[in-house]
């Protein structure tokens, strides 16, 4: 078995806390794009979701799920445990 190694780049991502929905709607810039609650939590900003157009179709994005901008413009969403062991934050001060 071969072995790889992720190339190092820097991606865009912009974290869900379900009060944010303007500014994932600004980043993914979709008209599919659209805020859902579990069932039975409709208004309960506690429980939002975002369905996020994907290469693979919808996929939820719950509260504390990273939305990334992938290398070909694609969008897709990351579970924060797994978006911390992958990324790290770049300093832009410079």
């Amino acid at each position: 078995m071969k072995k790889y190694q992720k190339k190092p780049g820097i991606i865009e991502a912009v974290k869900w806390d379900g009060n944010n929905f303007k500014e994932i709607e600004s980043f993914v810039d979709n008209d599919y794009l659209r805020k859902a609650y579990r069932e039975g939590f409709e208004g309960n900003e506690e429980h939002a979701q975002v369905v996020i157009p994907t290469l693979e179709g919808a996929m939820i994005a719950n509260i504390g799920d990273y939305i990334i901008k992938g290398v070909e413009g694609e969008f897709y969403p990351c579970k924060p445990d797994i978006f911390h062991k992958t990324y790290e934050k770049v300093n832009e001060a410079e």
